[in-house]
């Protein structure tokens, strides 16, 4: 009777020993900050966030950052050092917790702002994550995208327009940070820095470049495209910052009869 004693004892420490470790809460936080400004809360419509196991493919978690564009102060600091802290609980964030029960090399793959979808560009990024090893502390985990947002509002999408009526049609764009943030002249983004302009095709084939100007309101170039005959034209109107490369475009197109 001791003896099976022991044998069942000794069965059930090796069961203990070899079964699957017991999994550990780990908090990670995300956020996703536009290249030279601020991050995508929810003016803009947040980013979707989703947490991907390299190794199995298996999505973790997901979601969508939500929150205010952080502090301006803190972010947009020219002598921060490299401990610099960016985000306080002002600024906007995906959080989760995962349970893990053995180190794992995750992908962070952002995507937005979904406010803008002509404007949204992609970004993604790995790391180690290990059981209890949180990524939530100070700025968590943080993603720069790319980009500008840049919003056609005039001429109108498939608008129809007699040629005998004009010589050119007036172009206006709205240019913004990704985190939705202001375009001002002498700004904290100078509107006199941004390189903003108009490519002009007829029925397929480029006719015409055309420079944008600042129309007098936050964010709001115009500028002038000609008509030189019916057709169907296309619009392209660029964005672009010369000091970081930054870039955003935006089309329509318009018929000229």
């Amino acid at each position: 009777m001791k003896s099976k004693t022991i044998i069942l004892g000794a069965i059930f420490a090796l069961a203990m020993i070899s079964g699957p470790a017991m999994a550990e809460k780990t908090d990670i936080t995300v956020r996703v900050l536009s290249k030279d400004a601020k991050f995508l809360g929810t003016s803009i419509g947040g980013a979707r966030v989703i947490l991907r196991d390299t190794e199995t493919g298996e999505i973790l978690a997901k979601g969508i950052t939500a929150g205010g564009t952080g502090n301006t102060a803190k972010i947009m600091h020219e002598k921060g050092g490299r401990r610099a802290e960016l985000a306080d609980e002002s600024a906007a964030s995906f959080k989760t917790t995962l349970d893990l029960d053995r180190p794992r090399m995750i992908e962070a793959e952002v995507y937005g702002p979904l406010a803008q979808p002509q404007a949204a560009h992609a970004a993604s990024a790995t790391q180690w994550v290990i059981p209890g090893g949180h990524l939530s502390v100070g700025d968590g985990w943080v993603i720069e995208l790319p980009g500008l947002v840049v919003n056609v509002m005039e001429p109108a999408a498939a608008q129809k327009v007699s040629a005998s009526q004009a010589d050119s049609i007036s172009v206006r764009a709205n240019v913004m940070m990704m985190c939705g943030c202001p375009i001002t002249p002498n700004g904290l983004w100078d509107a006199n820095q941004f390189e903003v302009g108009m490519t002009i095709s007829r029925n397929g084939e480029k006719v015409a470049e055309e420079a944008m100007s600042y129309a007098g309101k936050s964010s709001t170039y115009s500028g002038e495209m000609p008509v030189d005959g019916a057709g169907v034209y296309e619009v392209i109107v660029h964005a672009y910052d010369p000091k970081n490369g930054n870039t955003g475009i935006d089309k329509t197109t318009i018929t000229i009869e």
